[in-house]
Parts: structure tokens; sequence; C-alpha cells
């Protein structure tokens, strides 16, 4: 696993005063240049119906949440930062907000339908106690949705290693790459179990915006038309579909 520090972040409040700064800078109001159609597609997925309950742990600007309200789902969103919280507020007013540590997260065992964690998992100071948590908050039957990022994507890291010697390395205070077996021992390991893994570059459109979008971006939508042909293993990200690993007794057998 390659794990990048650019700052100083030994606890909790530490990375929550980073990410306050962060969306008070750099995210706020600024489009990440994520199209509707990825959140249409992660959520198609799911195959989730109306009425059921997600959780998005670290929702962000609420990009997902936006769409999980708008197809008839309790959404219901996490985040450590304040600042970023508001914005999420204002872009899906239909979801329930709490601003709280995905390490730690305060809902009862297994209460959602459904858990995502989009692109945030790699970020956090100990990733195997929020794997935890978000199984132990996912209903027996429930469906998990992590996406994470490759180390060896042939059109993420490769290509950025070839043309400048290491790895892409963005704003966040702390970052890591892996493999998809290395993703897949850390969820296994703390209680998701692996059912499905997609490779994720860039999603088609889905909505009339978002294709004369890239339209006028057309190095982008070679992409989207590429992705599909990308080999899983060189994927620019690993979108893993996890059940409730459900710990078996041992059995006893008579006499014993």
């Amino acid at each position: 696993m390659i794990e990048i520090h650019r700052d100083t972040i030994r606890a909790s409040r530490d990375s929550q005063q980073a990410y306050d700064a962060l969306y008070a800078h750099h995210f706020t109001g600024v489009w990440t240049g994520q199209t509707h159609s990825r959140y249409l597609w992660l959520l198609s997925l799911l195959k989730a119906r109306a009425g059921q309950t997600l959780l998005d742990v670290s929702c962000g600007n609420g990009y997902l949440l936006k769409a999980a309200s708008e197809h008839g789902l309790r959404a219901f969103g996490l985040e450590l930062s304040a600042v970023g919280l508001a914005e999420t507020g204002e872009r899906a007013p239909g979801a329930q907000l709490v601003c709280a540590d995905a390490e730690r997260l305060p809902f009862s065992g297994e209460c959602f339908d459904w858990v995502t964690n989009i692109g945030s998992l790699e970020h956090y100071l100990h990733p195997a106690l929020s794997v935890a948590e978000m199984a132990r908050v996912l209903k027996p039957g429930g469906l998990a949705l992590v996406l994470l990022p490759n180390a060896y994507g042939v059109v993420g890291n490769i290509q950025h290693v070839w043309r400048h010697g290491d790895v892409f390395v963005d704003a966040q205070p702390l970052q890591r790459y892996a493999t998809r077996r290395a993703w897949e021992r850390l969820l296994e390991e703390n209680g998701l179990g692996v059912q499905r893994v997609v490779g994720y570059d860039r999603e088609l459109p889905r909505t009339w915006q978002d294709l004369f979008w890239l339209l006028r971006r057309p190095l982008k939508l070679l992409r989207a038309l590429l992705s599909p042909l990308i080999p899983l293993n060189l994927a620019d990200c690993f979108v893993f579909l996890c059940r409730k690993r459900i710990e078996k007794a041992p059995i006893v057998q008579m006499g014993d």
C-alpha cells in the first residue's frame, strides 16, 4: 500500500480541522468535475428501492445524497467537516445529516439497507475502524458500496508516474493507494464480505446535460467510451459491493 502524508494528522480533531480548511478554501462552491451520471450509476449498482435507508459515510458536498433523495431513498449523510456539511444541507435538503467521525458512527447496529463510502476511506487515519463501523450498521442482507483508488490505474497513476515520476497527490492531508487484493483484504478482515468488484474510470452519460458536457470535453468522452475495455486490475478505481460478514458459531459435537 502506498501512503502519503501531507500534514501531521494524529487524531480525529486534526483531520476535522484540515477538512474544515479544505472545504472553506478549495471544495465549497466548487464543482469537482464529477457528473450527476456518476451518482446515478453508483445507485444503479445498488438496485435500491424507494423507502429504503441509505447512509453515505463522508458525504462531502452531498451529490450522492441528492441523487438518493430524488430516487425516494431515506438518505442519511455523515461528514467530519461542519463546513462541508453546511453545503451538503443546501444541496440535499431532504437528507438527514450528522457531523461525526467515520471511525465512530453514531448509529445503532444493523439499521441501514445501504451504506456507501465514495473515495473517502483511503483518507482516514484508521480505515480499518471505519470498515468495521460500516459493517456494524449495515443490515443483514444489506449492501455496502465502497469506491477506492487503484495504485496501478492505467490511465491514472501509471500515466501520472510515467509523466511525473510519482503517484498523483491531491489536496487531501492523507492519501493511500493499493491494489485490488490489498483493498479486498482490508474490507474482508474488518467485517465486509466482498461480493463483486467493478472497475471505474468514467461513466457514460445518463442525462442530456451530462452528454452535452462530455461532448465539449472529447478526452473525457473518449475515456468514458474506453472505460469498459480496461482490465479490472488496471482500472483507475475499484467499486466494491459488499455484504455484512456473519460469523458462524462453532459447531459443538455431542459429547464435546
